[in-house]
């Protein structure tokens, strides 16, 4: 695996897959993604952690962990696959996961989680299949 890092910040490549993700974090907050390989390339020293962060959100969301004393602290599951697309990162979890309802509804909802439709609405297809 070839990793990049930054502050609050770190991309891996595994070779083995083919496949890009990220992990982005501040006080209160930690986030999960797939990212692209036009994602990670971008992803060089000398580029302004703004940039890094942005670039970052652009991949698919895969989980995240907030705690920002705005409220009682959550977890969202965006991708159960989470810990098998990241097995490097070092994942924060408050403990108090939302349910799979709430996240399809957020999912659906939210512009900024348009990457998990098609995921979320296959794997929503296949559970009520086997019902």
């Amino acid at each position: 695996m070839e990793f990049k890092t930054g502050i609050g910040w770190k991309a891996c490549y595994d070779e083995e897959r083919d496949l890009y993700t990220a992990e982005r974090s501040c006080t209160g907050a930690y986030h999960l993604y797939e990212i692209t390989k036009e994602i990670y390339d971008q992803l060089e020293e000398g580029v302004s952690d703004d940039v890094v962060y942005k670039v970052i959100t652009e991949g698919r969301h895969l989980y995240m962990d907030v705690d920002d004393r705005c409220g009682p602290p959550y977890t969202v599951v965006l991708d159960h696959d989470y810990e098998k697309l990241c097995p490097w990162a070092k994942v924060v979890s408050s403990g108090r996961e939302w349910p799979d309802e709430l996240v399809d509804a957020a999912v659906e909802l939210f512009d900024s989680e348009k990457n998990n439709r098609e995921q979320r609405r296959k794997k929503r297809e296949a559970g009520e299949k086997e019902s």
